[in-house]
């Protein structure tokens, strides 16, 4: 395993105070909401060096969120082997070998067909991996074109193949990301919609499912909807360079 570079003191007292913030702002909203279960904060690290998780670790974070394959593959292999990682980019069919190798991958966020339910399945399987890989499936809430998802009437049947015909994984709940559009509203009715799913199925299916939605900008009215795991990103770690001058991280052999 490759030696990541040690944060430094700016970078470390930075994310300490901010991650702190977030939680505080998560405790905050459950109790205030009258939810009481815990939460999960999911601290989203895309594009963001080794250094800067391994200074949320080091703060007591262990849920971490990445949105490209690779870029997990790599900070999985050089990052401490407790970490809990969660991909939350779009599940390519063809990226579930790779995605299976991550014998720390606590979920997957964005199953969005049974097809790729069963290839995320078997390549988990294929793996030998000692525990069922939990995945949430993703619908598209707001029947956006460009929005990645499961539509609505179409969640049951997905969830019920899920349950029926892949051992391999265990179904922990729906996720959304919702539209811009949504994210302006009192309540946001993208999370309405997803929380109204989450109810429908317990009353179908009999089963009880979390609920992923909330993001850096309106995490906070997630909870007050029920969310039990919100991504947060921004709010953590601070603005994202761009892709293409991001090094996936500093490191020596």
């Amino acid at each position: 395993m490759s030696t990541v570079e040690p944060p430094s003191a700016k970078c470390k007292s930075a994310v300490s105070q901010s991650l702190s913030e977030v939680r505080a702002a998560v405790q905050q909203r459950q109790q205030n909401g009258g939810v009481f279960t815990d939460a999960r904060l999911v601290a989203v690290s895309k594009y963001k060096p080794a250094s800067a998780i391994l200074a949320a670790y080091d703060a007591g974070q262990r849920h971490f969120g990445e949105n490209y394959v690779q870029e997990l593959c790599d900070k999985a292999a050089m990052l401490p082997s407790d970490i809990e990682w969660h991909f939350i980019g779009r599940l390519q069919s063809n990226k579930c070998k790779a995605l299976a190798a991550i014998p720390n991958l606590w979920a997957v966020e964005t199953v969005e067909s049974a097809e790729k339910a069963h290839k995320l399945n078997d390549a988990w399987r294929s793996a030998h991996n000692k525990r069922p890989l939990n995945v949430f499936v993703q619908v598209n809430t707001s029947g956006e074109a460009n929005k990645g998802g499961v539509e609505p009437h179409q969640v049951e049947d997905v969830v019920r193949n899920i349950l029926d015909s892949c051992s391999a994984l265990h179904l922990q709940g729906l996720m959304t990301i919702g539209s811009i559009a949504g994210s302006h509203q009192r309540p946001n009715p993208d999370f309405c919609t997803l929380a109204e799913l989450r109810n429908e199925l317990k009353r179908k299916v009999g089963v009880e499912l979390e609920l992923s939605m909330g993001m850096s900008d309106d995490f906070e009215h997630a909870l007050e909807l029920g969310a039990t795991n919100v991504r947060v990103g921004s709010k953590i770690f601070g603005t994202r360079p761009q892709k293409e001058t991001i090094a996936t991280a500093t490191a020596t052999s």
